[in-house]
């Protein structure tokens, strides 16, 4: 029997209240779902029903929505530490504060790196990969500032072939379609607008290509995701299985856009998939009720 867990994320956030929303309206087989999360949290936000197995996190603490507070970020640490002590066989992550781990000490850019540091073995490498329905789009760096963006060769050609034996070993997909974009406007115009295209991403392209990959040479991102966004709204086909972005708002501004809430963060590369959902905290409304749990949804249902 598989296992799945799941974590109700910031205590002050609205995690706990979309994951109890989410459970109640999914109504799911409750002997393979473990959550974890604390009780006095989960009835502070709402009532679960009744069945699914608990583990506890402690937290004395107040609960504060809205607030950032390191108790807050140690229990999502804790939390999530323990999902990867489990082992499941996919992990659901309500949203975490990044500012909250920081002053709890625990330096990590977010959920994705806690998750490579407790379950990477043999060089595996966590990637960020995020999805609604067919459309997909892979970042080829992370939370990172814009200034301090820097792809090599190597990076490109690593992360793409995770890619490709993800789809290949999770999704049936032997041979899918790539599409680079172009890391300058109008694909740095032969170098006038920069050289990255020139200089790193053609020659990874080319390496990829000898490998049997089936990806484009970079295209320009403001174009390439028109024709995406339209087949989404229209329920067509993607005339490509991925869409690869240099950067965080290069590829997530487009799926968003079209997708909304129903866009999940997948991490991918390691042994345990898991899956959040495409939003944040949402302080501004936490602990108002008025949270919709349409996100949580996609990231469970992603999961299973």
């Amino acid at each position: 029997m598989k296992k799945f867990v799941i974590t109700t994320g910031d205590p002050n956030g609205i995690g706990p209240e979309i994951t109890i929303k989410a459970l109640n309206k999914l109504k799911l087989p409750k002997e393979n779902i473990i959550l974890i999360s604390n009780k006095r949290i989960l009835d502070f936000y709402g009532r679960l029903d009744t069945g699914y197995k608990i583990v506890e996190i402690p937290y004395e603490a107040p609960i504060l929505p809205g607030k950032v507070t390191a108790e807050a970020g140690e229990f999502s640490f804790q939390a999530l530490k323990k999902a990867c002590e489990l082992k499941p066989d996919a992990l659901v992550t309500a949203p975490v504060a990044k500012n909250a781990l920081y002053l709890a000490g625990h330096k990590f850019k977010g959920q994705t790196e806690i998750l490579q540091k407790y379950l990477a073995h043999k060089n595996q490498k966590a990637e960020m990969l995020f999805v609604a329905k067919d459309f997909r789009v892979l970042l080829l760096t992370r939370h990172c500032a814009l200034k301090r963006i820097r792809v090599t060769k190597d990076l490109v050609t690593e992360k793409i072939q995770y890619l490709q034996e993800f789809f290949r070993t999770h999704l049936g997909i032997a041979s899918p379609k790539f599409a680079l974009c172009a890391f300058n406007p109008h694909c740095g115009e032969d170098g006038i607008l920069g050289k990255e295209e020139l200089d790193i991403l053609n020659p990874a392209v080319k390496a990829l290509l000898k490998k049997g990959i089936n990806i484009t040479y970079p295209l320009p991102a403001d174009t390439l995701f028109v024709e995406a966004g339209q087949n989404y709204r229209e329920g067509k086909k993607l005339p490509f299985d991925c869409y690869i972005a240099n950067y965080h708002d290069q590829g997530l501004i487009p799926i968003k856009t079209v997708a909304g809430d129903s866009t999940v963060n997948m991490t991918i590369g390691l042994d345990t998939l898991r899956t959040s959902p495409g939003h944040g905290t949402a302080f501004d409304i936490a602990g108002k009720n008025i949270a919709r749990e349409d996100g949580m949804i996609a990231a469970i249902n992603a999961a299973l």
